[in-house]
């Protein structure tokens, strides 16, 4: 059995990418079941990044409760919002799954501060975009596989998410908006929660507009976004509701993300990343031979030592992290 996925197709505004139109590095036969978009998305779910997102920071490193964020729970507030945009304006919610489901799989551990760290050790720098795509373009190896080949529609969503990028497509643009309106309102959320800040530390100019629930900001962003992008050859926001929530990100920064409550491990952190990152650097064979297995592949011979050390680093847990420092720097007790 072939579903015939031009079906699908004739609900989508003039805009939307279609399923046809997808492409890959590495072309594969098409699925009888599925369009390559939905094949995207099922191979971003079911891959070792997307699940250690569960145990990686997003704002507040190793929270006790079970409320907090981590990156995974933050990917999936991204693409419910996503979803909902794309269904709303007629584009293809495949498409905008799959981009908004990988993301974030180059975050490193502890967060942004990780990030930073990595960055500023690697000499060729590191961002967690590019990172994002050469997990999901080489480091998800597998016998038969290198990378998970998705389609190139789907890798320039999730290469520019982020910063002053731009996608091709208007599932891409998307997800860049979706990010942001998810992280703001879901960090003021725990923040409340963790009594960094009160609701009525809040701009009152913003909550007079937007309101004073999570759920209400989020909604009115959705729909400011929706009216002003719907019809049209490109996703905005209109220029005041933009405004304002470059405004609340702002206070954001400001009162939470260089809070000296938020940050306090900073230092400890960084210790902790650099000290490895040395430590692998001095002898890369004290990595594992699978990941250092990895570069024997053609398409990754150029890698430098930097970048093999990074990419591992980069794809740790919080509590991996840790363990893995404690293993390799704290002597062990000495049982007779």
């Amino acid at each position: 059995m072939k579903i015939d996925f031009t079906i699908y197709e004739k609900y989508y505004n003039e805009f939307a990418t279609r399923a046809k139109d997808a492409t890959r590095i590495n072309p594969e036969p098409e699925d009888n079941l599925r369009t390559p978009f939905q094949v995207d998305r099922d191979r971003i779910i079911h891959s070792k990044s997307f699940r250690r997102l569960k145990h990686k920071t997003q704002v507040y490193l190793n929270p006790e409760k079970d409320h907090y964020r981590t990156r995974l729970t933050h990917t999936l507030e991204v693409t419910q919002i996503a979803r909902t945009i794309a269904r709303c304006l007629r584009l293809n919610e495949d498409l905008v799954e799959a981009m908004a489901l990988g993301h974030d799989l180059g975050h490193t551990p502890f967060g942004h501060i990780g990030e930073k760290i990595l960055d500023s050790l690697n000499p060729n720098g590191f961002k967690h975009y590019e990172q994002s795509i050469n997990v999901v373009k080489y480091l998800e190896h597998t016998p038969t596989r290198v990378g998970l080949n998705l389609t190139t529609q789907t890798l320039d969503g999730i290469l520019n998410h982020s910063g002053n990028n731009k996608a091709h497509t208007l599932e891409g643009q998307i997800i860049k908006y979706s990010d942001r309106i998810a992280y703001i309102n879901h960090d003021i959320d725990d923040s409340i929660r963790s009594n960094i800040i009160k609701t009525t530390d809040l701009p009152d100019y913003i909550v007079d507009t937007f309101g004073d629930r999570n759920s209400q900001r989020i909604n009115y962003l959705v729909n400011d976004l929706v009216d002003t992008s719907y019809g049209k050859n490109e996703i905005s926001m209109s220029t005041r509701t933009y405004k304002l929530m470059d405004e609340l990100r702002t206070f954001m920064f400001d009162n939470v993300y260089f809070n000296p409550v938020v940050r306090q491990d900073d230092e400890k952190v960084k210790y902790i990343i650099t000290n490895m990152y040395n430590y692998y650097k001095e002898d890369i064979n004290r990595l594992p031979k699978s990941h250092v297995d990895i570069y024997n592949d053609e398409c990754l011979k150029d890698k430098t030592i930097d970048d093999i050390v990074t990419d591992y680093i980069a794809g740790m847990t919080d509590s991996f992290a840790r363990n893995t420092y404690k293993e390799i720097f704290i002597p062990k007790s000495w049982n007779i």
